[in-house]
């Protein structure tokens, strides 16, 4: 299962966008609530969607990989949350992908998780990428670690993250499907 946190005020075109492509490449995917006590979560433009599952229905043993959405302020919300932490360091434990788009990518950054890895984030954030080397690219792929630069390059994320988890031929097929401009190879 790959999950992709919803926190107060996260970006619901990074969230959501990146959950229907990774659906579309036949991915198990859920959106989880967090710190709320039901599913319901309110974006950052004051969209209320209900998660699939909150926080305390998290089944380690299904995780395979995490997405962190930009947002604010999403990204405090889920930089201060101890399950996004332990999903966190459960994936680079066990060798998961992480993805972090917007603003969240300095959340990684804030645990050590970018060192030494290229990545990139919403411009002004560049100082939050501890340890990492800053790349001016809409998204950016370094091991099993995807980082998005904000909302407009959602799309570039969101394959980079169905290249790791499938294949790039499932990733080229999604890109067709979606009839948009961008250019994968």
């Amino acid at each position: 299962m790959i999950y992709v946190f919803l926190a107060d005020g996260f970006e619901e075109t990074e969230a959501l966008t990146t959950v229907d492509i990774l659906r579309r490449g036949k991915l198990d995917v859920q959106t989880v609530a967090v710190g709320t006590n039901g599913k319901q979560v309110t974006s950052s433009h004051k969209i209320t969607v209900t998660a699939d599952i909150n926080e305390a229905e998290i089944a380690f043993e299904n995780l395979r990989g995490i997405v962190l959405p930009g947002g604010m302020p999403g990204t405090v919300n889920l930089g201060v949350s101890l399950i996004v932490h332990q999903c966190i360091n459960y994936c680079v434990e066990k060798g998961y992908v992480i993805g972090a788009i917007c603003a969240a990518p300095s959340v990684l950054g804030e645990m050590g998780i970018l060192n030494g890895k290229k990545a990139t984030c919403f411009p002004g954030f560049e100082d939050k990428l501890e340890g990492a080397e800053y790349v001016n690219e809409f998204a950016v792929t370094d091991g099993l670690v995807v980082t998005g630069k904000g909302m407009g390059a959602t799309i570039p994320f969101a394959l980079q993250l169905l290249e790791l988890f499938k294949n790039k031929e499932t990733a080229n097929t999604v890109l067709e499907s979606l009839q948009c401009p961008y250019n994968y190879d």
